[in-house]
């Protein structure tokens, strides 16, 4: 039985509970434990940690079998496969509110396209962005970033950059693609926090960037996530926490389409998502720096 059937018959709850018994391997029954030995059992020393059984339930897993579970869920019942398939490239657009340091506030639509190589570095992924004033977009492609404006490509200011390798990084995709991307990942436990049961999970990438995530006990959704990041010019690190609210099926996956990020406590960004729509063939010119096109053009 797959673990789509699973999800139909029993609910998600059910094979949830399900898919960490497989995960951590079968439960060994009363039955099947081998017998002590009267003789020896004496002189066995107290044993200091709780066995399997014990832990599987109590809810204690590794940090692997927590993103797995997180993974399933994302491809709504089909996890990876469901994801590598529907999710290779795709548009996203939406709208975004951004507040300013004097408390105004900056409205903007925005389009993102991506296109997914065999790992997150080799991705291909477009932002454009259309304010009251101006419409311009940063594309990251072959291992940089550039912007266009206008038709005619510029350089992003070092903090534009920053923000945009930061918003790829530490994302949901980040995790969702750990093992693709070779990150490494570890337990930061179990905590409740505003009455809610959350597994913490620690990431590092191949770039030693560090992000948390917090992930529901019940639903295993990615509820936040956390991390630091210096930007340029400045000395200390600043603290950003990512939080996401309304899931969505789209295409047969969980997308939220509301995410709010904060910089050490204040909301700086509210992004929005209106449509999202995976599959859809683009061409390479949209990710490509218009003055290296027209000169490869050129003999």
């Amino acid at each position: 039985m797959s673990f789509r059937h699973i999800f139909v018959v029993f609910g998600r709850a059910t094979s949830l509970a399900i898919l960490i018994c497989l995960l951590t391997g079968s439960l060994v029954t009363r039955a099947q434990q081998p017998k002590a030995d009267p003789a020896t059992t004496q002189q066995q020393p107290k044993q200091k940690t709780e066995p399997p059984s014990a832990q599987l339930q109590k809810g204690v897993y590794t940090a692997e079998q927590i993103a797995e579970g997180a993974i399933l869920i994302a491809g709504n019942g089909y996890g990876r496969v469901a994801l590598d398939q529907i999710r290779r490239n795709g548009i996203e657009r939406g709208r975004l509110t951004r507040i300013m340091d004097d408390g105004r506030s900056e409205e903007a639509r925005y389009e993102l396209r991506f296109v997914r190589g065999d790992k997150s570095e080799k991705d291909k992924v477009r932002l454009d962005n259309k304010t009251a004033q101006s419409e311009y977009s940063l594309i990251y492609g072959g291992g940089r970033i550039f912007g266009i404006i206008n038709g005619s490509p510029f350089t992003p200011r070092a903090e534009a950059s920053a923000d945009f390798i930061a918003q790829q990084a530490h994302s949901i995709d980040a995790l969702l693609r750990y093992k693709e991307n070779g990150s490494k990942l570890s337990s930061a436990g179990k905590d409740r926090q505003q009455g809610i049961e959350v597994y913490a999970v620690d990431l590092i990438d191949n770039a030693n960037r560090k992000t948390r995530y917090f992930i529901s006990v019940k639903s295993f959704r990615i509820l936040w996530l956390e991390y630091e990041e210096t930007p340029p010019g400045a000395s200390t690190p600043i603290k950003y926490t990512k939080r996401f609210y309304d899931y969505r099926l789209a295409q047969g996956t969980l997308v939220p389409y509301r995410t709010v990020l904060m910089e050490d406590g204040r909301q700086i960004l509210e992004m929005r998502i209106l449509t999202v729509t995976f599959g859809v063939k683009m061409e390479d010119s949209l990710f490509q720096n218009p003055e290296a096109a027209s000169s490869a053009g050129n003999p």
